[in-house]
């Protein structure tokens, strides 16, 4: 089970992180990542984390704003966030990927139920 959590309404310029507790499953077996899905547009990949936390990857569009990363001894995935716009206002997902490492939301084997921040202008 995944849960997302750390969602909350911020203002333009704020920082944010959200964090993903795993559990049933032993969690430093699998890489992660996270995804956004604004309203009416596709779920799209934010960043992707390998399972040592060794391998980091981002959309290009993120990267420099955005750090994921995850702390295995507490079965925790991060994502933090900089320098928000409201263009980042979604649901932010995290998910599980057995196996190689991929970007792709169809890769993914598991989801959480996400959680949702808005950024005010």
């Amino acid at each position: 089970q995944l849960v997302e959590s750390g969602g909350r309404l911020v203002q333009a310029g704020d920082s944010l992180r959200l964090s993903c507790s795993a559990s049933g499953r032993p969690f430093n077996s699998y890489h992660m990542g996270w995804f956004r899905q604004a309203p009416g547009a596709e779920r799209g990949f934010v960043a992707a984390i390998s399972w040592s936390g060794g391998r980091t990857y981002y959309a290009p569009s993120l990267k420099g704003r955005f750090t994921i990363s995850r702390e295995n001894a507490k079965n925790t995935l991060y994502l933090q966030m900089n320098k928000l716009k409201p263009e980042d206002t979604a649901v932010y997902y995290c998910a599980l990927k057995r196996g190689r490492i991929a970007t792709l939301a169809a890769d993914f084997d598991s989801w959480g139920q996400g959680t949702q921040f808005t950024v005010s202008s």
